[in-house]
């Protein structure tokens, strides 16, 4: 995935979360585009406590050739 189409998911509003999938099969959840950081071929992935947080306790870092999809978690 290029960091431009993450970059406009991340900033439709109202914003949805997002499930990120990668070729090894895991998956990780941005929750709030605040706690992502797109970089030229990374994302770091804010991780909260709940749901509703937007303080990240942890963080991932994902290179984007290995995002396979960017869906999200709301219909």
């Amino acid at each position: 995935m290029k960091p431009e189409s993450l970059i406009e998911l991340l900033a439709e509003r109202p914003f949805r979360p997002l499930l990120l999938r990668l070729s090894d099969g895991r998956s990780h959840e941005v929750r709030h585009p605040e706690l992502a950081i797109v970089g030229e071929d990374f994302v770091t992935i804010g991780i909260p406590r709940d749901e509703e947080s937007k303080v990240a306790v942890k963080l991932t870092h994902c290179t984007l050739s290995h995002l396979v999809e960017a869906r999200s978690l709301v219909s």
